[in-house]
């Protein structure tokens, strides 16, 4: 008879103690998010829970502190990649942080449901939210909770707008994709805008408008899309009517994707009469043909930080940087203009 294996024994805070070289009390102030520690400690506290796999007593805790140890997060039912993507990321570091993260999603991010998931969350006794929507209404309605003791972060908000925020430098961004364009002799650079309610529309159109201005060019008038690959392609007509235009800049990857089809419809080839950037860095954008340039969002740095600006904001501190640099990825959707 083959002898039971005992079960593996579960790590627990001295373990962790032990392991980062530091006190019982440190490693529960790293875990209940205390600030007043210096930055190798937590670096080395944060280490070795990783290592281990240590998970927080959040009962026990909620117990001791008298708080929730739960962290709400609103999103939407749109299935875009980069929404969906940080909604994960931020599951995953909040449980990583102890919490118990408590979702809710959306059929459409209007200012009535956003209150209500709001409402309902604050009934659960969440102690943060984190809110993945950027459009003028969820920055109204995140500003609104700013007195009732809740603090909201909004991806990819507006720090003008709202006291919380995380998200990549969109204007930074922006001027990036263009930037690349205008070094490979482009001059009629078109930009396939997202809907203008979204601050991160509003920002890529931004990013294009200065770095055409600052390359002595005239940004002309951008072309509507509401982030799917149907808009892209309507608008794809569109340009590829235009002879003139040998760029396009476009305000995410989906939309680049409908233009795509477009361009090829109209026997306008890419990137040899047309050149194109897109923005997100989709999982697919390699596999387009041709392979999509574009500019990378870490979405998966974008939820880590979220669930560290929240845990600030709990805690009454300052918290890390909001914004996350982006990066660009060429490909072979732009070419030097001939």
């Amino acid at each position: 008879m083959t002898a039971l294996r005992p079960e593996p024994r579960v790590p627990v805070m001295a373990d962790v103690a032990r392991l980062a070289g530091v006190s019982h009390q440190t490693v529960s102030r790293v875990v209940n998010g205390q600030t007043n520690l210096r930055p190798a400690t937590r670096q080395r506290v944060e280490e070795a829970i990783r290592q281990l796999g240590y998970r927080p007593n959040t009962a026990a805790r909620a117990l001791v502190t008298r708080r929730s140890a739960t962290i709400g997060v609103i999103g939407s039912k749109s299935g875009f990649w980069g929404p969906s993507t940080v909604h994960r990321a931020i599951q995953a570091a909040g449980r990583e942080a102890g919490y118990f993260v408590s979702s809710v999603n959306l059929q459409s991010l209007t200012r009535t449901e956003l209150v209500d998931a709001i409402d309902h969350l604050r009934a659960q006794s969440v102690e943060g939210i984190v809110l993945i929507s950027a459009t003028d209404d969820a920055l109204e309605v995140a500003r609104a909770q700013e007195d009732l003791g809740i603090p909201v972060v909004v991806v990819e908000g507006d720090e003008t707008k709202t006291r919380w925020t995380v998200g990549v430098d969109q204007v930074r961004g922006a001027r990036l994709g263009t930037r690349h364009l205008v070094a490979q002799g482009h001059t009629e650079i078109v930009h396939l805008a997202g809907p203008s309610t979204w601050t991160e529309a509003r920002g890529r159109l931004l990013g294009w408008q200065q770095e055409m201005y600052d390359a002595g060019l005239r940004p002309g008038r951008p072309v509507a899309g509401d982030w799917s690959a149907r808009s892209g392609y309507e608008a794809g007509l569109a340009i590829a009517a235009r002879p003139e235009v040998t760029a396009v800049f476009c305000a995410n990857d989906q939309m680049a994707l409908g233009l795509l089809r477009a361009l090829h419809e109209a026997g306008r080839r890419v990137p040899d009469d047309v050149s194109v950037v897109g923005f997100d860095d989709i999982p697919e954008a390699p596999y387009l043909i041709p392979p999509l340039t574009t500019v990378r969002q870490d979405f998966a740095a974008v939820g880590r930080r979220a669930i560290e600006i929240v845990r600030s904001a709990i805690g009454g501190s300052t918290g890390p940087e909001s914004l996350i640099a982006p990066e660009l990825v060429v490909r072979a959707s732009t070419a030097v203009r001939t």
